[in-house]
């Protein structure tokens, strides 16, 4: 019972707070016209347009039967022509409008009615206005040409004080629709380099303003850039294969304006990593090397003034140090009238001497080595030979550049006790010294136990 009661006061009261409530008036369907009432009478400068907004002042209504003004309005050349209700002016004390629905550009027609609780005046005569164009963009903007990978766009600041910032956009020739690249805070900012760009590639670029009322203009005149193209490709690179302990790279001139210098990349394989291992402005680069017989893959590129540089990854030479000379083929070893006498094979065109490496060992402790340089015959007669020792030769080829060949296998020859001359029994005589009638030979020592200067014997002067 108490539930039913106090649902019932709710109702009640509900019913009777929205009566107290007051609604927005708005023309009735039924218009009934008191010709009697005032009708609405603009001032002299009653009409006011922006951009996007239209605004109106009128005279003061002193009849105190007026409740409010009824506004009505059209947007000119629509295909609906009639006027409709947009507002109601609750107070007859009120004498301005504004109207923030509008367009920038753009007709609009309104009238006013007066009103009061069951009748209209007649209404105004139509008022037609129009909204101020969309603001102007910038009037002057250039764009810096063949710029490395950048643009430098640059316009007129706007004459206009209202103007907060200028936003600019950016599209390609590949692309349907601008895009907004950079808002420019502040009216006096007037230039923007647009970074990271494409090489030899073309953008355009264009202006809008912004202003303090959140005000857009129209876009400014379009300018094109296209930036810089990268440097020549070089070309007709070469690479030696035959030259000692160097590789020279050359390639062909390039007639550049801006040019800088070339950069020289080199790796172990044609498709491994390349290093930096020059800059020059020559067309050609020496790069020595301390082994024989090395390979490396070279790249060149171009370089500006910019820093911009050619592509290079594309094309690759291949470079070799002289390789070694063949080693030589050891034949024999004999013993002959107490000289040893050694053989080998000549088998390489290219051998201009030869190299003898001598060890002589009587013990563990006792050990010398000697080598015997120029040799420009394929025998070599040792004369300076003891009894019991063990003597170990190795034979290198030497070409004309002084490019050793790896030493050959090495012989050994153990002398009897009745082979070779005893240092002791004659002295001078314990190495024998012929005079070659070709050629001589040089010898150098590294010995424990010092040996005496020799030449070697060709075995056509025994």
């Amino acid at each position: 019972m108490k539930l039913c009661k106090l649902t019932t006061f709710l109702t009640v009261l509900v019913l009777t707070f929205s009566g107290c409530v007051e609604s927005t008036p708005s023309p009735s369907s039924i218009t009934i016209i008191d010709p009697t009432l005032p009708v609405i009478e603009l001032t002299n400068n009653g009409t006011f347009v922006d951009m996007k907004a239209v605004g109106f002042e009128w005279k003061n209504i002193t009849d105190p039967r007026v409740k409010g003004v009824f506004i009505y309005k059209q947007t000119v050349g629509k295909e609906s022509g009639n006027h409709t209700h947009v507002k109601t002016i609750k107070s007859r004390f009120v004498t301005h409008y504004i109207d923030e629905d509008v367009e920038p550009g753009t007709q609009y027609s309104y009238f006013f009615k007066t009103y009061t609780k069951k009748s209209e005046s007649k209404s105004t005569s139509a008022k037609v206005v129009s909204t101020l164009p969309v603001l102007d963009s910038v009037s002057w903007i250039h764009a810096v040409q063949e710029m490395p990978r950048s643009a430098k766009i640059m316009w007129r600041p706007h004459s206009n004080q209202i103007v907060k910032s200028y936003i600019l956009e950016r599209k390609t020739l590949l692309e349907d629709e601008w895009k907004e690249l950079k808002v420019i805070e502040g009216r006096l900012n007037i230039e923007y380099i647009d970074d990271d760009l494409k090489d030899n590639f073309v953008y355009k670029y264009r202006v809008r303003v912004n202003t303090y009322n959140d005000l857009t203009s129209a876009p400014s005149a379009e300018v094109k850039v296209i930036t810089k193209a990268l440097p020549k490709t070089v070309m007709n690179m070469t690479a030696s294969t035959k030259l000692p302990k160097r590789i020279e790279i050359k390639w062909a001139r390039i007639k550049m304006k801006d040019f800088s210098h070339f950069n020289v990349y080199r790796a172990e394989h044609i498709d491994g990593s390349y290093d930096l291992v020059s800059k020059t402005k020559e067309n050609q680069y020496i790069d020595t090397i301390k082994e024989d017989g090395k390979d490396y893959f070279y790249r060149v590129s171009s370089v500006d003034k910019d820093s911009l540089e050619s592509k290079y990854e594309a094309e690759s030479v291949h470079g070799r140090t002289l390789i070694k000379p063949t080693t030589p083929a050891l034949v024999e070893v004999k013993m002959l009238n107490n000289k040893l006498v050694l053989d080998w094979k000549a088998t390489d065109n290219r051998v201009s001497s030869y190299i003898v490496n001598k060890t002589a060992k009587n013990s563990w402790f006792d050990t010398v080595k000697e080598e015997f340089v120029n040799i420009k015959s394929t025998e070599f007669v040792d004369a300076a030979i003891s009894p019991e020792t063990t003597y170990l030769y190795q034979i290198t080829s030497v070409d004309k550049f002084s490019v050793r060949s790896e030493p050959s296998e090495e012989v050994k020859y153990t002398t009897a006790k009745n082979e070779g001359v005893t240092p002791a029994e004659n002295p001078t005589e314990s190495i024998e010294v012929i005079k070659s009638s070709r050629k001589s030979t040089q010898r150098k020592k590294s010995t424990q136990n010092v040996v005496e200067p020799m030449e070697y014997i060709n075995m056509s002067d025994l």
